[in-house]
């Protein structure tokens, strides 16, 4: 179900901030058949949301917004627009239109923009880049490149980034990574790494965190270990690992 346009504002202002008056615009004609409306869906608006609710209602228009002089209706349209037509805004001054350009063209296309130096347009290439090319990537400065790096490579790659300096790049790991080389994790430093291992690791390989320092990673192994390790957490400083541990017993 589409969205209910936004309703109309008093006095709606064009991205220069000058009053838009529908009779001045070239879609006058739209307008006056309610098919575009002043603060609600109207590509001379300043509101990105407003300009888009335009280009969905009318996406053949789209083409002829690609050089605009407001970014935000250069990457409304490019949305919309012919793939044919995206080339040029690969060099876009505005790192979201070439962010949306990254998201339409060919993945070929849009290889050398993977050391663009706008992250949200590094991430965009990263999403839509395959093998060897995607791998490359990992190298990225920012911890987020690489995190939709992570998300996409091939699980049986991700070994590669088992240390990386973020915590939040190994959790994705922690994740993905192939069960049988969890092991790279076991010892992380980071207490909510160490926790998605418990919860991935095969039961028979649980004892290696058994004695974990943490609470939560222990209460996992608690709970999933096989029952010959239950009575070891019986005897474990944390009240809540050895209620787990005697409730299992119960429960045998």
């Amino acid at each position: 179900m589409a969205a209910e346009p936004e309703p109309i504002s008093d006095d709606p202002l064009d991205w220069r901030g000058r009053p838009i008056r529908c009779r001045e615009c070239s879609h006058v004609a739209l307008n006056r058949e309610g098919l575009c409306r002043k603060g609600a869906s109207c590509v001379r608006d300043r509101r990105a949301r407003r300009v888009d609710l335009f280009f969905r209602a009318h996406p053949e228009l789209a083409d002829s917004y690609l050089d605009h002089a407001y970014f935000e209706v250069r990457a409304r349209a490019a949305r919309f627009a012919s793939v044919m037509r995206l080339t040029p805004l690969v060099n876009d001054p505005e790192p979201e239109v070439r962010a949306v350009v990254c998201s339409r063209l060919p993945a070929a296309r849009i290889a050398p923009l993977a050391k663009d130096p706008e992250p949200r347009v590094r991430i965009a290439v990263a999403n839509r880049l395959e093998g060897a090319a995607l791998l490359a990537m990992y190298a990225d400065a920012d911890y987020l490149v690489r995190i939709h790096v992570v998300r996409r490579l091939q699980p049986e790659l991700l070994a590669v980034a088992a240390h990386d300096e973020d915590p939040e790049v190994r959790r994705w790991v922690a994740r993905r990574i192939p069960p049988d080389r969890l092991h790279l994790l076991v010892t992380d430093p980071e207490p909510m790494v160490r926790l998605v291992v418990a919860e991935r690791l095969p039961d028979e390989r649980l004892h290696a965190l058994a004695h974990d320092e943490d609470l939560r990673v222990r209460f996992t192994v608690a709970e999933r270990c096989p029952k010959n390790m239950l009575s070891a957490f019986l005897e474990d400083e944390d009240e809540l690992v050895r209620a787990c541990a005697q409730t299992r017993l119960d429960e045998a």
